[in-house]
């Protein structure tokens, strides 16, 4: 299982992105992360999936939270569609449901070489207002969550489905999708001894 880690660089006129992946990690997370609700959620996707992410995150949120949303989706989608190489002997698929209180939350991943989000998260996109580290007012951009999971989709070449089955707090909403798509991932690039390490497709080839 040694080996599985990916590093990829993004700079645009709108974001610098830089992160390194580490599928076979422990959960350790240390990317500097403007985005204090963002960061939240990058940390439990982490935490939950069992994966080592570090790595900086800035860009133009003088514009809005989007482009740096939406692009660390694409590096993080890249860094896995890397780490997986050929997906030769993971188990390619995995599904998980996660309850958060009121909220329940399903996902549904598929490693197959074919981009595709279905996203039904139930958010109000009313944004969540808290303190910044300097004490003033900050606010997450809700309606950004449906960008990062397309763009994770686009740079990592799955399938994803992410629904909110229940749920009254939007909080909990996007961390229970967060924290459900953690766990399907995991269980979808873990290594199935049974494989014997070959690709996981009819075809012999993920594409």
């Amino acid at each position: 299982m040694a080996g599985r880690i990916a590093s990829i660089e993004r700079n645009t006129g709108e974001t610098r992105i830089a992160l390194t992946l580490n599928l076979d990690g422990s959960g350790k997370y240390t990317v500097e992360n403007p985005i204090g609700f963002f960061d939240h959620m990058l940390r439990s996707f982490c935490k939950h999936g069992l994966f080592d992410l570090s790595g900086t995150l800035s860009g133009d949120l003088n514009v809005d939270q989007h482009h740096l949303i939406e692009d660390t989706g694409i590096v993080l989608g890249s860094c896995f569609a890397k780490a997986l190489g050929d997906c030769a002997g993971i188990s390619r698929s995995g599904f998980f449901i996660y309850p958060m209180d009121e909220t329940l939350s399903r996902a549904a991943v598929d490693f197959g070489g074919r981009s595709y989000l279905v996203f039904d998260g139930k958010i109000s996109g009313i944004p969540l207002v808290s303190l910044g580290d300097d004490g003033k007012e900050a606010s997450f951009q809700t309606d950004c969550v449906e960008d990062f999971w397309q763009g994770f989709v686009g740079g990592a070449k799955c399938n994803l489905h992410l629904d909110t089955i229940r749920g009254r707090s939007d909080h909990h909403k996007i961390e229970a999708m967060f924290k459900a798509a953690a766990r399907a991932i995991r269980s979808a690039v873990e290594l199935d001894v049974r494989r014997c390490g070959e690709i996981p497709s009819t075809k012999g080839i993920i594409v």
